[in-house]
């Protein structure tokens, strides 16, 4: 390949993907090493435990708090289990990373249990158990598909402040892929994506088969193309039996090429419940992953809200919420304590089924207004929500 001339197109992209990836990892503070998940049982009034079920095609670290790499495991699943707490002093939307492990409980996340759980078997077992201690109605599993550039205890962590803040009381479930957290491993990464798919639809098939009564799944950046990719190859008639426990769906700023996007969804169909498509037009890291695909938007970062919304989805538009991390990337994050906004968002069918198909309408003074009314708009600041009548897919 010619890297320099006045006819090749390649290095501009390039060079703006190098660019963007000094900036991004300027705006990175220091990440966790091996060894931070070691355990730590020290006793922290205020400090609440949650525990969490792993499902993962990483491969087993032996370092001592580590548990998972980045490399991939050579063939099918592997599970595990953790209970972390989160500190009495925690704030909303944030990770409290401990400077060196096994951290204080008092101030930061800890690990105060964890170990692996041998086999699928064991797997549903934990989970079915698990769920056995819930109420009937409140047998509810949460599935967490972490991005790109995700360490292990990462994506952990994340999942275990984002239950923290929504206050979940169902059984979490992570799956997590083999990412290397490195930001010039995308390529690797997307191909443990590729390589994935066969685990998490066997993840999913776990979940819905247990004696959950509802599945909820959450994805993040590269997540959301393995979880697209996933569904897209599953036969209609097992998607139809899915869809009967899997009732929300939420595709955090999704690092899908919007055209590939259109092109899942048309192969999908309509879905029973729209999705929840959380985007920011200013997300720094989806300018970096376009930069390197070629200059094609990203469903995450997309100019047209009200697009997405006609392609049958609830769009929720963070671009005006000040992040709480310098790539713009985790924003989701902080939706967490609008869950009980968002669990309304999924029950109003009329948003989506009461108006005819057109313009979008006016706008609500607040995200509760807009809760339990007919209004196809609606801004509170910071955040906006925008959808349309759930007929059918664009073509």
């Amino acid at each position: 390949m010619v890297l320099c001339t006045k006819t090749n197109h390649y290095w501009p992209s390039k060079a703006m993907a190098m660019v963007l990836l000094c900036f991004v990892l300027a705006a990175c503070g220091s990440r966790p090493t091996t060894g931070a998940l070691e355990v730590n049982l020290e006793p922290a009034p205020g400090a609440k435990t949650h525990d969490i079920l792993i499902a993962t095609t990483r491969e087993r670290d032996e370092t001592p708090g580590t548990f998972f790499n980045g490399e991939r495991r050579d063939k099918g699943m592997d599970f595990a289990q953790a209970s972390n707490s989160v500190p009495p002093s925690h704030k909303p939307g944030q990770i409290e990373w401990p400077d060196s492990a096994p951290g204080n409980p008092k101030t930061d996340f800890v690990t105060r249990q964890a170990g692996y759980i041998d086999g699928d078997d064991a797997f549903k077992a934990k989970l079915n158990a698990r769920l056995a201690q819930l109420p009937k109605g409140k047998r509810t599993v949460f599935l967490f598909i972490h991005g790109y550039n995700t360490l292990f205890a990462e994506g952990l962590y994340r999942f275990t402040q984002f239950v923290h803040d929504s206050d979940y009381e169902g059984v979490p479930v992570l799956f997590t892929w083999a990412s290397r957290g490195q930001l010039q491993d995308y390529v690797y990464d997307l191909n443990s994506a590729a390589i994935a798919r066969d685990s998490l639809e066997r993840t999913i098939h776990a979940l819905v088969n247990s004696n959950a009564e509802e599945v909820v799944v959450l994805a993040h950046s590269m997540g959301n193309w393995l979880m697209m990719e996933t569904a897209a190859r599953i036969p209609l008639k097992e998607r139809k039996h899915l869809d009967g426990k899997i009732k929300r769906v939420i595709l955090a700023a999704p690092d899908i090429d919007i055209y590939v996007f259109k092109a899942q969804l048309r192969r999908l169909g309509k879905p029973p419940n729209p999705y929840l498509i959380v985007v920011s037009k200013d997300d720094r890291a989806l300018r970096l992953s376009r930069a390197i695909a070629g200059g094609k938007e990203r469903v995450g970062a997309y100019s047209d809200d009200e697009e997405l919304a006609e392609l049958g989805a609830i769009v929720v538009d963070l671009t005006e919420l000040d992040s709480l991390d310098g790539a713009n990337h985790s924003k989701f994050a902080q939706l967490a304590g609008y869950a009980p906004e968002l669990e309304a968002l999924f029950k109003q069918k009329s948003i989506t089924q009461h108006n005819d198909a057109g313009a979008l309408a006016q706008t609500g003074a607040d995200l509760g207004s807009f809760i339990g009314c007919t209004v196809q708009t609606a801004v509170t600041l910071p955040i906006k929500i925008v959808t349309a009548p759930f007929g059918g897919l664009s073509q």
